[in-house]
């Protein structure tokens, strides 16, 4: 096959590769054949609803598609039924790809949706009582996340070294006996009236009207290495509706509507 240029698209005077293509001739991010991106509901389909309307602006055509859990949009990817996903982390793409195969790379940073651990019947992890439940995500690396800021927290002590990658069996001091209930990270949210605290993701903290800053008992800072990428298939790394795609992030209007909309639950990643 002979080596593929790049060619000047007429809409939007965007630059876009012969890999780009799409069916019936129409490149990537055009009208006749939108960038297809999943993403899950809640905050990260607001926020990438906002990017396309910016990119909108140099006729760059993003189709959204929202999902309900973590799993999906990296299955619809390797399907081919999307172009990319914005929604996970680094940690949480490392394990997929460890454990499914995927051969999916990150070619920019969307946002880091802080998490924290809230309570409905406590006001400090300090009340935590003996026996209490606390529900953590199911998922390994948010699961681990939520276990390291336990023990920030001073709820648990986990073994020297661990990282995202802990689990309850890391655990090396509970002096309060908690039990710990893992939860799709979907369900955690509607369930907190259920358990004596839980560690909730900002993007699902966010539509339940928690406030990671303002009712956090515990909570991530902006150092967090969970900022979520824009993630493609490594063959798709340098085509150039994926930079365009990523470059939507960095817009200053995101940024300002990030800190508007969230109050600092939601951070842009730099």
């Amino acid at each position: 096959m002979q080596r593929r240029s790049l060619i000047l698209a007429a809409a939007g005077g965007m630059l876009l590769s012969r890999d780009a293509l799409a069916q019936g001739g129409a490149a990537i991010g055009t009208a006749a054949r939108p960038v297809r991106v999943g993403v899950t509901s809640g905050v990260h389909a607001q926020v990438l609803e906002q990017v396309r309307d910016v990119l909108a602006r140099d006729n760059f055509v993003v189709k959204i598609t929202e999902f309900g859990d973590f799993i999906q949009p990296n299955a619809a990817l390797a399907a081919g039924d999307l172009d990319a996903n914005t929604y996970q982390h680094q940690p949480f793409l490392d394990a997929q790809k460890a454990q499914r195969g995927y051969d999916f790379v990150p070619v920019g940073k969307t946002v880091l949706t802080v998490m924290a651990v809230f309570s409905r019947k406590l006001k400090s992890l300090a009340d935590l009582p003996q026996g209490g439940r606390v529900a953590i995500p199911n998922d390994p690396t948010n699961g681990g996340r939520a276990l390291l800021l336990l023990a920030q927290g001073g709820a648990i002590t986990l073994a020297p070294g661990v990282d995202f990658r802990a689990t309850v069996a890391d655990i090396t001091q509970n002096p309060k006996r908690l039990r710990f209930v893992e939860l799709e990270a979907a369900q955690i949210a509607r369930s907190l009236d259920d358990v004596d605290a839980a560690a909730i993701t900002g993007n699902y903290a966010v539509p339940a009207g928690l406030n990671p800053l303002r009712d956090g008992l515990v909570k991530e800072g902006a150092e967090s290495v969970y900022t979520c990428l824009v993630v493609v298939p490594r063959k798709d790394a340098e085509a150039s509706w994926a930079k365009k795609l990523a470059s939507g992030y960095a817009a200053p209007e995101i940024k300002a509507f990030v800190a508007e909309k969230f109050g600092g639950a939601v951070i842009v990643g730099a």
